[in-house]
């Protein structure tokens, strides 16, 4: 693998300081792709307005086509931070603006394209913030394709658009998980119950393997319900995403939510099962209670083991 910086005639970069990134990686055949660490877009989605594109400047690699915000990422950055960073250098897109949904991954071995796909959970409209948009604008579904796009978004673009109503979620029955593991968690539940949701954030921020729930794309980035019973009730707030059972969290909630069962831990496991998929999230839930694992299953969802989630964490 060879990288080259730009070349006269190639695609000019905005005046300022350059990271390490910035540059071309040339494959032994000739062709040239931006990013020394790869690149990423992000494609954000509005439920009323459709979908957010960029209108590429002239000077730009395929310039005058339609796109996404997105670049090169930095050494040691993450595709969904940089896919994040960005969408708000090229668009304005405000801090805590989307929840990213899933993450599909070009991977050509020399180079790789990360598309985040991220819900829109605060209205806004974009601003172009830099010099490589001609236009910024929310295009309808479908109405993409009638844009001169990208050649890369245009071979990426039917999948994306089949996986746009996937909605995964993940409902945790706590005590069957945290009772799975013999390390004192009868002393405090309610502490146990804590630890347990840090650990869930983490490992729903960094993304869950497609293939571990049963779906496409790369890696998904679902809505986490935790759902506590009895003593473990008393588990300390979170900073947002704590709700009581059949309550709707705010829509900008953190993406673990606890739920606290007003009596029936199961009972409330399976309000939730059918809250979200009534909401057309595909739900996994997690426990290994037989009798649990049939009534969710009625209602629709899929089940994984304790041991399942705790080897994921």
């Amino acid at each position: 693998m060879t990288i080259i910086p730009p070349e006269p005639g190639e695609p000019r970069r905005p005046l300022g300081p350059r990271d390490s990134g910035d540059a071309w990686v040339v494959a032994p055949t000739g062709e040239k792709y931006w990013g020394r660490y790869g690149a990423a877009g992000l494609l954000a989605v509005d439920a009323r307005k459709g979908v957010l594109l960029q209108h590429r400047v002239g000077w730009s690699h395929f310039g005058g086509t339609w796109g996404l915000p997105g670049g090169a990422l930095h050494e040691g950055e993450t595709a969904l931070h940089g896919a994040l960073r960005e969408a708000q250098e090229e668009a304005g897109i405000p801090d805590g603006a989307v929840h990213a949904r899933f993450a599909s991954v070009l991977d050509l071995t020399i180079w790789s394209y990360t598309t985040v796909i991220a819900d829109v959970v605060e209205p806004f409209e974009p601003v172009i913030s830099d010099p490589e948009s001609l236009a910024l604008e929310w295009v309808p579904v479908d109405q993409v394709d009638h844009r001169a796009l990208h050649p890369g978004f245009a071979a990426a673009w039917p999948t994306l658009r089949a996986l746009l109503p996937v909605r995964p979620a993940i409902v945790v029955d706590v005590a069957n998980v945290v009772g799975s593991v013999p390390d004192g968690w009868w002393k405090d539940r309610a502490g146990a119950a804590g630890r347990l949701r840090d650990r869930l954030a983490a490992w729903g921020a960094a993304g869950v393997a497609a293939s571990d729930l049963g779906l496409d794309a790369d890696r998904w980035y679902p809505a986490v319900s935790m759902v506590v019973e009895g003593e473990a009730r008393t588990i300390a707030d979170a900073a947002a995403g704590d709700r009581s059972a059949g309550q709707v969290p705010d829509h900008a909630a953190a993406r673990v939510a606890v739920v606290r069962a007003d009596g029936s831990g199961d009972d409330a496991i399976v309000d939730e099962t059918r809250r979200l998929i009534g909401e057309g999230a595909t739900v996994t839930v997690v426990t290994s209670d037989r009798g649990l694992r049939s009534c969710v299953e009625h209602e629709g969802g899929r089940v994984e083991s304790s041991g399942w989630l705790l080897a994921q964490l």
